[in-house]
């Protein structure tokens, strides 16, 4: 379908002129939040203002104006309210550039450029926080190639707002508070992942009766080392740890959802871990008594109603 431009005294059509854009009269966006919405019936009405023309009865979803009768060639984005390109300006109704229209023109680039720079500072700020090399830093924010792409990619179309002194100023201290919270939560989950070391039962008898329900930590110690070179080696969990997750199970009978969170695991990870060598190994420790050992001490509740069935 040929594409017509609608403006005034403008005859330009994508069939001859191919080199041009075509753009359709700006819609209004309802879905992406109340700004949104002000600012795009904003720019259809003057959209409209500018062709001046009688458009009743018309379908506007047809109508279009080429890329010719803006400053820069192209239309700006929605959030760029005060680039000149925000509604067209060149030719329309059959009016010339003015020197006018080209010194907001020249403003605006200048604007646009300090705005750059802002960025570009507090980039480079926030990357030697970050520990980036200074000289990495200078090749990119000297590069016109990198710089034209952060320049897009922070303008990219109806997602960014004017970039001020206030605004970037208010994301660097969002940054800093970020990295405050990050260093603050890498502390808590590195407590957390020692909670159950073997450092935190030394000496503590207490602590290994409530978890294990073995007496001393020595006993457990001597249970470690036993079992020890017979655990399998895991990424996720050390040889002492997966001893402790065992016996927390087998002695408070925890969820593994609880035992996930408790060392910083997934929950399979967790219901994956029983030390199955434990019943192999220690096997020999367990002392079944005699049959008639268990006869003799046997409850008279049992021996009235099971005789000697029970054992």
């Amino acid at each position: 379908m040929v594409n017509y431009c609608r403006v005034f005294g403008c005859t330009n059509r994508s069939d001859r002129e191919k080199h041009l854009e075509y753009y359709r009269l700006p819609k209004v966006i309802t879905n992406q939040g109340e700004q949104c919405q002000k600012l795009s019936e904003e720019r259809r009405r003057l959209w409209l203002a500018k062709l001046n023309q009688d458009l009743r009865g018309k379908n506007l979803d047809n109508v279009r104006i080429c890329s010719a009768h803006f400053l820069s060639g192209k239309r700006s984005d929605l959030y760029q309210k005060d680039d000149p390109d925000w509604v067209p300006s060149v030719g329309m109704t059959g009016q010339q550039r003015s020197p006018e229209k080209a010194g907001t023109s020249s403003r605006y680039s200048r604007r646009g450029n300090r705005t750059q720079q802002r960025l570009r500072e507090a980039a480079a700020d926030a990357a030697a926080d970050a520990g980036v090399a200074a000289e990495t830093d200078d090749s990119e924010t000297d590069d016109p190639t990198t710089s034209g792409y952060i320049s897009s990619n922070l303008c990219s179309t109806e997602t960014q707002s004017e970039l001020t002194g206030d605004l970037i100023e208010a994301m660097t201290s969002e940054l800093q508070n970020l990295r405050t919270e990050n260093i603050q939560l890498c502390s808590d989950v590195a407590h957390l992942s020692t909670t159950y070391d073997q450092s935190a039962f030394v000496d503590n008898d207490e602590k290994v009766l409530f978890f294990t329900g073995l007496p001393t930590y020595q006993i457990l110690l001597v249970l470690f080392t036993f079992l020890s070179p017979h655990l399998p080696v895991k990424k996720s969990l050390d040889k002492f740890k997966q001893l402790m997750l065992t016996l927390m199970r087998l002695r408070l009978n925890v969820s593994t959802t609880f035992l996930s969170y408790a060392f910083n695991i997934s929950i399979a990870t967790a219901s994956r871990i029983v030390i199955d060598v434990m019943f192999i190994r220690m096997k020999p420790l367990i002392i079944w008594p005699e049959r008639e050992h268990l006869q003799k001490t046997m409850p008279m509740q049992f021996r009235k109603h099971f005789g000697k069935k029970c054992f």
